[in-house]
């Protein structure tokens, strides 16, 4: 049991340094100076809607509001009895003088419904520059002003951000999934990028027609669950780079109950597993607590490691709190506050979601059940890649 123990202590010890480094790759993030404005070309975002999701009205208002010349926002649905389809239509009349257009088509295009609703969407586009963003996404007055100026970079194919959490209520359960896209999903990608990866980030994703249509248009990614994945493999096997954008929106987190969030994050884990297993496998090590509460079970509840897991918990507390300075996003109300009192039951949550997910690759996603494996013959089969 002692030598358990101490393993146990050296693998939350290992998850504390992934949490200082995070927190340091976020403050260092945050400080960095962005790309010089240069021109604004007109842009066009596409936000494809699927039912009336909490907060809906309030994330689609913050794209129809932004300080930017020129731009159109496209709202589409799959349904006329779609409810978020009075929501597209309240915005239109309450920002009159946003260039708002709604699309209501019911053809489906490949499993993918989200894309498949894109498609949809794609011939009522008007401008060169598309911005695709999910409909829970929350963003900034100057978010279109920073994505621009990262799309003008030389060698520049895909401009994507990071993403904070926001719960849509005071519940336990919203605190606990904003904390983990904030305190554990955000630094671990920007850590991702020191160590060379580059991830495009599906929530929001902007590229020019000619980058989208040299990887095969929107057609490209109808079968994929994870279509933004699929889109950076795409853009960087063109020579071009997936960048981010020095600006952070938020994402609606709209579970109010622990099965729905599970869920979603089980979702998410099996597609990470099936597209990355070895970081994924790694990522265990983002959740210290957990370590440290299970090397204080296996010692026999001893001083020392007591005393771990309360460091620990202070680490993550600290870090999290440092997190929240650095980017400021809870005092503009783009971000949930970390809920330092429930990081145990989040690291010990995020665990048993990384667990469960290594039973099945089978997912739930908006009434469809996909599976998170399928991707990653099909994206060799698009970059024309040998299997062996």
């Amino acid at each position: 049991m002692g030598a358990f123990a101490l393993l146990l202590a050296v693998l939350s010890c290992a998850g504390l340094s992934q949490v200082a480094a995070g927190w340091l790759a976020v403050r260092r993030f945050a400080a960095a100076p962005g790309p010089a404005a240069g021109d604004r070309p007109p842009i066009t975002i596409l936000k494809p809607l699927h039912g009336a999701e909490p907060m809906l009205e309030q994330a689609l208002a913050s794209v129809c509001a932004q300080r930017y010349v020129t731009y159109q926002v496209v709202f589409g649905v799959q349904s006329a009895a779609d409810p978020a389809l009075a929501v597209a239509r309240r915005l239109r009349e309450r920002f009159p003088a946003c260039d708002i257009a709604v699309v209501v088509d019911a053809a489906a295009h490949g499993e993918n419904r989200k894309v498949g609703n894109l498609i949809n969407m794609f011939p009522t586009a008007k401008h060169d520059v598309l911005l695709i963003a999910d409909s829970d996404v929350h963003c900034a007055p100057d978010f279109l002003e920073r994505v621009a100026a990262t799309l003008a970079l030389p060698g520049t194919g895909v401009v994507t951000t990071l993403y904070a959490g926001l719960a849509a209520g005071p519940s336990v359960v919203g605190r606990l999934g904003a904390a983990w896209i904030t305190h554990s999903f955000l630094p671990g990608a920007l850590v991702a990028r020191w160590l060379g990866r580059q991830d495009c980030l599906g929530a929001t994703m902007t590229l020019r027609r000619g980058t989208l249509a040299s990887i095969g248009g929107l057609a490209a990614l109808a079968d994929h669950l994870a279509d933004d994945h699929v889109l950076g493999r795409l853009v960087q096997a063109r020579g071009l780079a997936v960048r981010l954008a020095p600006t952070v929106p938020a994402t609606t987190v709209a579970e109010a109950a622990l099965p729905a969030l599970f869920r979603h994050e089980l979702r998410w884990a099996r597609t990470i597993r099936a597209l990355a297993p070895v970081a994924f496998v790694l990522s265990a090590l983002q959740y210290p607590l957990f370590w440290a509460a299970f090397a204080v079970i296996v010692s026999g509840m001893t001083d020392w490691a007591f005393t771990l897991f309360l460091f620990a918990w202070m680490v993550r507390a600290v870090a999290a709190r440092g997190i929240d300075h650095a980017l400021g996003l809870a005092r503009a109300g783009l971000a949930t506050p970390a809920p330092v009192w429930l990081l145990p039951l989040r690291d010990l949550m995020s665990m048993a979601v990384l667990l469960a997910s290594l039973w099945s690759d089978r997912v739930e996603w908006r009434g469809q059940v996909l599976h998170a494996s399928s991707p990653k013959g099909a994206l060799e089969r698009v970059l024309g890649i040998e299997r062996s």
